[in-house]
Parts: structure tokens; C-alpha cells; sequence
């Protein structure tokens, strides 16, 4: 039975396709996304090309210790906000010294939301040499469903940045 493409295989070969194309390098940091975004990365043959490397820092001191993010923003933003996942996105390009990076962090589910962050909230950031933004997604779906959504948003926001449609929150 032959090999099929994945949604996400095929945005990561899109995605790897113009990095190599403009000569830059990626890293990401993973939270919600356990390290799903670097698998659909690295899926595609020749990724060590422009792919660095990335963490999956799920805890608070994988992300203090790892990636610098502050003790404080942690303590008073949480770790499922745009302070938080900015700082992820910034520190894993400072650790990898990528041209860009893409952080991650939200809650999957089925548990876990609170009030003003409920299940399926996502924020997703870019970093690059230049500056920093991100965006916030909310999906409906089930834990896996919302992991594999959150991969495909980070890797369509790379390729519209990537092609110069550069959309910021």
C-alpha cells in the first residue's frame, strides 16, 4: 500500500520548499502540540536543509529553563497567552540562532479550560530576525483533532509569511 500525504505533510513540504528557496532556517518550540510540528517537519526528506531543530517544553520550567521565558510572565499571563508563546517563538530562534521560529501553546483538551481560556484556544507565534507576531485560534474539535489543526495553522502562517503575505494579530 503506498505511502499517502498528510494534510500536514504536504504544508511542511510546501513550507521546507520555500525555505530552502529563500536560503533561511526554522526552529520551534511545541507545547500543546508535543512535538507534531517538528514530526511533520522533519517527514520530509532533505528537512536538515533548513529544519534546526526544536523543543517541546511542555512544563513551566522546561519553558523558564529551555527557552528563557520569564518566571513571571508564566506566573501572572499563564503559559497559554501571547506573552508566553512570543517569548517561546523568541527564545527557540535565539537557542537554535534560526532566521525564524514558531512557537506553540493552547489547551487540546477535553480538560483544562478555565474561564477566559477554554478548551481549543491556541496562540501560535512567529519569530524572525526582524520582529515578532502571533495570532489565536479556538478549535471545537477533540484533543487530537485540535493538536493537528494547531500544526496546520503554523505551518499555512509560515508559507503565507514565507510568500510574502505576511497577516499579524
Amino acid at each position: 500500500m503506498p505511502d499517502t500525504e498528510s494534510p500536514e505533510d504536504a504544508l511542511a513540504r510546501r513550507a521546507g520548499d520555500l525555505l530552502r528557496e529563500h536560503g533561511l532556517t526554522l526552529a520551534v518550540a511545541e507545547s500543546c502540540t508535543g512535538g507534531g510540528l517538528g514530526d511533520a517537519i522533519t517527514n520530509i526528506a532533505g528537512s536538515s536543509d533548513y529544519f534546526l531543530g526544536g523543543v517541546i517544553a511542555y512544563s513551566y520550567e522546561a519553558k523558564e529553563r529551555i527557552l528563557a521565558v520569564s518566571h513571571d510572565i508564566l506566573a501572572t499571563r499563564g503559559a497559554v497567552s501571547p506573552e508566553v508563546v512570543t517569548a517561546m517563538a523568541e527564545g527557540a530562534r535565539r537557542l537554535f540562532d534560526a532566521d525564524l521560529a514558531v512557537a506553540l501553546s493552547g489547551i487540546a483538551g477535553p480538560g483544562g479550560g478555565m474561564p477566559g481560556k477554554p478548551v481549543g484556544l491556541v496562540y501560535i507565534a512567529l519569530a524572525t530576525r526582524q520582529g515578532m507576531a502571533w495570532r489565536s485560534y479556538l478549535w471545537q474539535g477533540s484533543r487530537i483533532e485540535n493538536k493537528r489543526a494547531s500544526i496546520r495553522a503554523a505551518l499555512e502562517w509560515l508559507i503565507e509569511h514565507l510568500t510574502g503575505q505576511k497577516g499579524t494579530q
